[in-house]
């Protein structure tokens, strides 16, 4: 009988379908299809065009002397408390918000300098653009300026006219601390050419509260010290024009009393602090909005609010909605099938 045994044939092993627990045999066969095809169809990262918003900025730096004043504090690496520049501050705040807009929004960038300002990049789409956008707003310094001259107003105006000018009408950002140089006459100021209102926009302020000194450099950017208080303007063209004719004129509706430039300090042109009631007054007459330069979270709030963003036909990635369904069609086939889960009637025992 063992000799019997001993040559009965072995059955066979079960295969590896076998060997799995029940709960991972995949029941449902053409699940598993379908589930690889949907996967390979969101590696395909299709996108469905359709109505939607989309966020067009061009932002504009001031890249004037005034803004080279370190009084900004940031938090070193070490936790300590170090003063960079106002357009430092400002630069550094963009560089990590451009990867936060998301995919289909334009960025461009430009700078203010004298009384003008420029395009430097029109409005790039980007996720796609996203070096350029970075390596170009990391190039923008100081040394972009030909002259010592801020005159605000007109850099302000001139802003709006590159963003009215552009066919994706973006909002603006305008960054600058709102000092002026010469100093503005306020029974002259500037007239803005345009129609407020037909840019959207917001002014952003940068600097400290506290005057300080100006730091004044080659056109290479090396240091050259401070400004010094015989080295500047300190009251405007025309007040000096005026004063020195030596003769009384009759009152006429221009010699009425005029508010005074807000933030100006008589004889401390040389110093500079952030003059925001002065930006908060030219954004005004313009329709646009003021903020200060603060938490990252609040800038980055500014560049995704909806009031910013215009319709736009935009795309939405269909890859989320395929990989989802493909992982729901994957673990649909291990499950059990159907009458698996039926409740068997239970049987009484026979006596």
């Amino acid at each position: 009988m063992s000799e019997a045994l001993r040559e009965a044939p072995a059955l066979p092993r079960p295969g590896w379908r076998a060997r799995l627990p029940g709960l991972l045999r995949p029941r449902h066969a053409l699940l598993r299809p379908l589930a690889l095809g949907l996967l390979l169809l969101a590696l395909l990262d299709p996108q469905l065009p359709g109505p939607g918003q989309r966020h067009d900025w061009v932002i504009v730096l001031d890249v004037t002397q005034s803004m080279d004043v370190r009084d900004m504090p940031v938090t070193a690496a070490d936790g300590s408390t170090q003063l960079i520049s106002r357009l430092q501050a400002a630069k550094r705040q963009l560089d990590g918000l451009i990867g936060e807009l998301p995919c289909g929004s334009r960025l461009g960038l430009g700078l203010f300098t004298e009384s003008r300002s420029f395009l430097l990049l029109a409005p790039v789409e980007v996720c796609g653009n996203y070096r350029e956008l970075k390596d170009t707003l990391a190039r923008i310094d100081g040394r972009m300026a030909w002259t010592g001259n801020s005159e605000v107003a007109k850099g302000l105006f001139g802003g709006v006219a590159i963003a009215a000018g552009l066919p994706e009408k973006p909002a603006l950002l305008f960054i600058s601390d709102g000092h002026e140089s010469p100093p503005v006459n306020p029974r002259y100021r500037p007239n803005f050419p345009g129609t407020p209102g037909e840019v959207r926009g917001m002014v952003l302020g940068v600097g400290g509260d506290t005057l300080a000194p100006i730091p004044r450099s080659d056109p290479a950017g090396r240091p050259l010290g401070f400004w010094g208080a015989n080295e500047v303007m300190q009251v405007d063209p025309r007040s000096l024009g005026r004063g020195g004719t030596g003769e009384s004129l009759v009152d006429t509706e221009a010699d009425k009393p005029v508010q005074p430039i807000p933030g100006v300090v008589p004889g401390k042109e040389h110093l500079s602090a952030l003059r925001g009631e002065y930006l908060r007054d030219l954004a005004g007459g313009l329709k646009l909005g003021y903020q200060r330069l603060g938490d990252p979270a609040a800038l980055r709030e500014l560049l995704l609010d909806p009031a910013m963003a215009h319709p736009a036909e935009t795309r939405h990635a269909l890859a989320p909605l395929l990989g989802g369904a493909a992982l729901l069609a994957l673990l649909l086939s291990y499950l059990p099938p159907p009458s698996a889960w039926r409740l068997r009637a239970w049987r009484r025992p026979q006596r």
